[in-house]
């Protein structure tokens, strides 16, 4: 990281610099109103970033709109201003209206326009100046200004460096504190992997200072579930989990047929990626998701240490992410997706790279 000091409360380490957000600070000057987006099926650090910089931006008077391409899981709308962001798909026409209008487009969470989904036709024909504020690798080119950190623990992190940067640490109240909490909290696993910095624990403590209960927000978010999601978590492990030991890597599978036996809901099978990494061995989990309604395969990728789970998405599925958290769709059917996860591995066991080679021990 760029480490510039700033003044937020205490002194600590600040990832932008004058000249990185001198731009986005002449904007402030003269924009009114902002439309801040994030990407299609919003988690908690698109949700918790985004919400955090529209009240921010509200407390400086300026309008600020969230709009999201579908809506998020409800575990996260407890959020403060949460019930205040608005779904392209519930209003198409007044929602593209609404980014032709906006001065800034904040774009957070996303790295390129294809993630926004409907939401990009409209983007890409306004006006308006467009900023991006991410932490995933290899960011897009549609953009006025950039500032793009992949070694962040997530974009809400970067929401608190940016208010900071501007100089307005002590408008972060707690509802605002909250949000970002949260954001940093679901992309880290309640701070249990890429969370390995001094820095990052600096802003909890500053969060925490803020009047924000942790272990509040931790039940809110995780403990929130219905009956049927813990059932059908409970079916994951029980039948549809498979592990290849030879391989380090384990993988899930779930059709559209099975989700709705157990009543699927937005947002129901948020962790299940991660759960066969609590097996000794198991150095890679995928996760297979049938999406009937988009016609397609929702693909999630984790990871331990230095086996990159990024580069297998972005080699066999054209995805991306983190090293050790990845995500991408596939076209074609669930057998189809299964049959090049297998060629996928096949091919990485002939590889010579030290990364790469921890599967096939």
């Amino acid at each position: 990281m760029n480490k510039n000091k700033y003044l937020c409360g205490a002194m600590i380490e600040n990832v932008f610099s004058g000249t990185d957000i001198s731009e986005f600070r002449i904007w402030m000057g003269w924009a009114d109103r902002y439309v801040i987006l994030t990407h299609m099926g919003p988690d908690g650090d698109a949700v918790g970033s985004s919400l955090a910089l529209s009240r921010y931006l509200r407390s400086k008077g300026k309008q600020a709109v969230v709009l999201v391409p579908d809506s998020a899981p409800d575990f996260l709308k407890w959020l403060p201003d949460a019930q205040d962001i608005r779904v392209y798909s519930d209003d198409p026409d007044a929602n593209e209206d609404l980014v032709y209008k906006a001065d800034v487009l904040c774009c957070l969470d996303f790295n390129v326009v294809g993630r926004i989904g409907k939401v990009g036709a409209s983007f890409l024909y306004s006006r308006a100046k467009k900023f991006l504020l991410d932490h995933h690798p290899y960011p897009g080119a549609n953009f006025d200004v950039t500032l793009s950190h992949p070694e962040a623990s997530s974009t809400s992190e970067l929401v608190f460096y940016l208010i900071c940067a501007l100089g307005d640490f002590n408008m972060i109240d707690k509802e605002l504190a909250q949000c970002i909490y949260t954001g940093i909290m679901t992309d880290t696993g309640a701070l249990s992997y890429n969370s390995n910095n001094s820095n990052l624990f600096q802003v909890v403590s500053h969060l925490l200072d803020k009047g924000i209960d942790k272990d509040q927000i931790y039940r809110l978010v995780y403990n929130n579930y219905s009956e049927s999601r813990l059932r059908l978590q409970g079916f994951v492990l029980n039948e549809k989990m498979q592990v290849f030991s030879d391989r380090s890597t384990a993988l899930i599978t779930l059709t559209d047929q099975e989700l709705r036996r157990f009543n699927y809901k937005k947002g129901d099978t948020e962790g299940f990626v991660n759960m066969p990494l609590q097996i000794n061995g198991v150095l890679m989990s995928a996760f297979f998701r049938e999406d009937k309604e988009q016609g397609l395969i929702k693909l999630s990728f984790r990871s331990s240490g230095s086996v990159p789970c990024n580069r297998f998405s972005s080699d066999f599925f054209n995805g991306g992410g983190h090293q050790n958290a990845a995500g991408g769709e596939y076209r074609g059917t669930l057998d189809e997706a299964v049959e090049r996860f297998h060629k996928g591995l096949d091919e990485w066991s002939r590889s010579q790279e030290d990364c790469i080679r921890q599967l096939f021990k």
